[in-house]
C-alpha cells in the first residue's frame, strides 16, 4: 500500500505538469551554449526569459551575451532571440530581470535587466587578478527596445583596485529574477540580491557572502544590504513577506550541509535579523529559485523550485509554502531521471491562477525548458 501511495503522488505531480517547450538549445542562433535562465511576466500577461547566450563554449567566462524572448500566449511558443547586454568578447552574465510597476512615469511598467561584466575568471578574480561590474538596461516598452547601460558598480560593489577599504573581489547578482515591493513599507522598492568574495581565497569558498542592493526611486541610485553571516552564501534570489520583510534563499557553496540558507529581513533587505539552514529544502550545491504567489490569511504564498537531490544536479522540484516559507507542505517533481546534470538552474513565473511557470535547464545544459504546473494549497 505505501508503495502504492508514493506512485499515486509521483503520477499526480507528473500529471500536473503541462507539456515542456523548448526556449533555448545549445548549438542554435548563433550560440555554443546557453545557461542561467529567468524569467518575468509583463502586466499585459506576456513572458520575457533572459539567459547566457555563450558564443565559443559552455564555459562561465568568455564571449558571454544576454539574450532574450518573448512569448505572447502563455508560454506555449517564443520569439526569435533578442540580444539585450554585450561585453563585446567578454562576459556579460548573471542576468536578473525585474518589473518596476509602481513608477508614475511608466503605467505601463518599466522592465530592469541588472546584469555583471567581467575580465578574468572568477577563480582569478577571487585572487585579485580582475574586476567584476555591475549594470543595468532599462526598457519602457516591455523589452522591444532598451536605455543605454548604466554602470551601477561604485553603488553597489566595494572592490579595493576602486578605491575602496573594503576588498570585495568576486560580485555576482542572483542567477534568478530580482524583486519588488508592490506594497507596505518598503513599497516600490527593487531589490537585488548577491554574492561576494571578501580577501583571499579560503578553502571551500568560505570567504563568500550572500548580500544585495536596492533602489527605492526606480533605479536612479542603491544602497547595499547587510552580508548574510553563513560563510559560503552563495547565489541568492530574494522574495518579499508581508509588512516590509523579505526572505532570501541562498546556496551554500561550502557543501558542509547539503540544504538551502534561508536569510530574513525585518527591514526589506537592509539588515537580516534570522538565518539558518532549511532542511525542508536539500541541495547538491546548485541555484534555487523562490518566487510570492500571493497571501492567505496574512502569510505570503510561496514557491520554491531546486534540484532537490543532495548527491547531483537532478530531481527538479516545485514545493508550496503557505506560510511565509515555514514549511513547505506541497511538492511536485517537474523532472527526475536518476542521472546527474539531468535539471539545473531554475525560474519561476506566475503564469495564472494557482499555476506557476517553470523556466530550467535540462540534459546536461544542452536546452532550457519552459513548463507550467498547477499547485494547490
Amino acid at each position: 500500500m505505501k508503495r502504492l501511495t508514493i506512485y499515486l503522488l509521483c503520477l499526480f505531480a507528473a500529471a500536473s505538469a503541462s507539456a515542456q517547450v523548448t526556449v533555448f538549445e545549445s548549438g542554435t542562433e548563433g550560440y555554443k551554449s546557453f545557461r542561467i535562465p529567468t524569467i518575468v511576466r509583463l502586466p499585459n500577461g506576456q513572458l520575457l526569459a533572459f539567459a547566457e547566450g555563450r558564443v565559443g563554449n559552455a564555459g562561465d567566462f568568455g564571449d558571454i551575451d544576454i539574450v532574450m524572448k518573448r512569448s505572447t500566449d502563455n508560454g506555449d511558443t517564443w520569439s526569435a532571440l533578442q540580444v539585450v547586454a554585450d561585453n563585446k568578447d567578454l562576459q556579460a552574465g548573471n542576468p536578473a530581470p525585474v518589473v518596476d510597476v509602481t513608477d508614475p512615469a511608466y503605467p505601463g511598467g518599466r522592465v530592469f535587466i541588472f546584469y555583471n561584466t567581467g575580465n578574468n575568471h572568477e577563480s582569478e578574480v577571487r585572487k585579485g587578478n580582475g574586476l567584476r561590474e555591475a549594470w543595468y538596461r532599462a526598457s519602457p516598452d516591455g523589452g522591444k527596445t532598451w536605455e543605454a547601460p548604466v554602470n551601477v558598480t561604485k553603488q553597489v560593489h566595494r572592490p579595493r583596485q576602486l578605491g575602496f577599504s573594503e576588498d570585495w573581489r568576486c560580485f555576482f547578482n542572483t542567477p534568478g529574477h530580482a524583486m519588488q515591493f508592490t506594497e507596505g513599507p518598503h513599497k516600490g522598492r527593487i531589490f537585488v540580491a548577491t554574492n561576494h568574495s571578501a580577501g583571499a581565497p579560503m578553502p571551500k569558498f568560505r570567504e563568500y557572502r550572500a548580500s544585495g542592493y536596492y533602489s527605492d526611486d526606480h533605479g536612479k541610485t542603491f544602497r547595499i544590504s547587510e552580508d548574510v553571516s553563513f560563510e559560503g552564501g552563495n547565489e541568492a534570489i530574494a522574495a518579499p513577506l508581508t509588512n516590509g520583510r523579505l526572505m532570501m534563499n541562498i546556496r551554500n557553496q561550502q557543501g558542509n550541509v547539503k540544504a538551502r540558507i534561508v536569510a530574513l529581513s525585518p527591514d526589506g533587505g537592509a539588515t537580516w535579523d534570522t538565518a539558518y539552514f532549511d532542511h525542508q529544502l536539500p541541495d547538491p550545491v546548485c541555484q534555487g529559485s523562490i518566487l510570492p504567489l500571493g497571501v492567505s490569511k496574512g502569510k505570503t504564498i510561496l514557491a520554491f523550485s531546486n534540484a532537490a537531490d543532495t548527491a547531483k544536479r537532478d530531481n527538479l522540484t516545485l514545493r508550496i509554502s503557505t506560510d511565509d516559507g515555514r514549511t513547505w507542505k506541497r511538492r511536485y517533481t517537474i523532472d527526475s531521471t536518476g542521472q546527474a546534470g539531468n535539471a539545473a538552474y531554475s525560474d519561476l513565473v506566475i503564469t495564472g491562477k494557482r499555476e506557476v511557470g517553470v523556466l530550467y535547464e535540462k540534459n546536461k545544459y544542452q536546452q532550457i525548458l519552459f513548463t507550467k504546473v498547477k499547485w494547490k494549497k
